[in-house]
């Protein structure tokens, strides 16, 4: 599981279709948040939209370097979350829809 934030919803929905066309991820979910966060020595206060964007171990890195490519930040939050568990089926779907076949883990 990849979490990142954008500035908008069209910044969200156009980051999240470049992922999903380049097999980067099976699925990216996205909700408006309000950020609270220090920038440069100052608090800021920000409307923005969080993507959480799943996929597997081995995408994480092209994954990682699309967002940085097609991100309009200078520095994007792009944070990492291992996923220790699931269902077996959502699991085996998510490798397969980004063509890394679970095998013998079931």
């Amino acid at each position: 599981m990849v979490i990142t934030t954008v500035p908008d919803r069209d910044e969200a929905e156009h980051l999240a279709e470049g992922i999903l066309e380049n097999r980067l991820a099976a699925c990216v979910q996205m909700a408006d948040i309000r950020s609270f966060f220090l920038w440069e020595g100052a608090l800021q206060k920000e409307d923005e939209v969080a993507l959480w964007i799943k996929t597997t171990d081995e995408r994480y890195s092209d994954l990682e370097v699309y967002i940085l490519e097609h991100h309009p930040y200078d520095v994007p939050e792009i944070i990492k979350l291992p996923v220790t568990g699931g269902l077996p089926g959502y699991l085996n779907w998510l490798d397969l829809t980004i063509g890394n076949e679970r095998q013998g883990l079931e």
